[in-house]
């Protein structure tokens, strides 16, 4: 079962989220609606904090055959409306779970701490659910 981890500069939540789903032995992806030219240095810096290595991540196009390929698609809530994924994949018909997560990007480490603890745990949750 491929899980689909999607926000829109897949620099930060989604990045997180595919990390900590690997982690836990599932495969998983992530993508974004308009990606970042490179992963937060910040959130490589606290996902380092929890023992994993997201340096070598890059931020990816999310496509329709990344979307076709998964069983479950996770958004990670829409901070620029006009390119939230979720209607693109409603389209297909796919299940969808929105996870309202703070956008890291332009936050304290601090506040990327708690962010990534909400993704660890939330990510935990759903897989345990499957």
């Amino acid at each position: 079962m491929l899980i689909l981890f999607v926000c829109v500069e897949n620099a930060g939540r989604s990045q997180i989220a595919e990390a900590y789903a690997k982690r836990l032995g599932r495969d998983a992806v992530s993508a974004g609606t308009m990606p970042a030219e490179k992963v937060n240095p910040l959130v490589i810096k606290v996902m380092k904090e929890d023992g994993i290595d997201i340096s070598a991540a890059h931020p990816k196009l999310l496509t329709k055959e990344m979307i076709l390929a998964a069983s479950l698609v996770v958004t990670m809530g829409c901070s620029v409306q006009d390119v939230c994924p979720a209607p693109l994949i409603k389209d297909m018909q796919k299940k969808i779970i929105e996870w309202h997560i703070e956008d890291p990007n332009g936050k304290s480490i601090e506040k990327i701490r708690e962010i990534r603890d909400t993704i660890k745990t939330k990510v935990s949750d759903i897989l345990n659910k499957q």
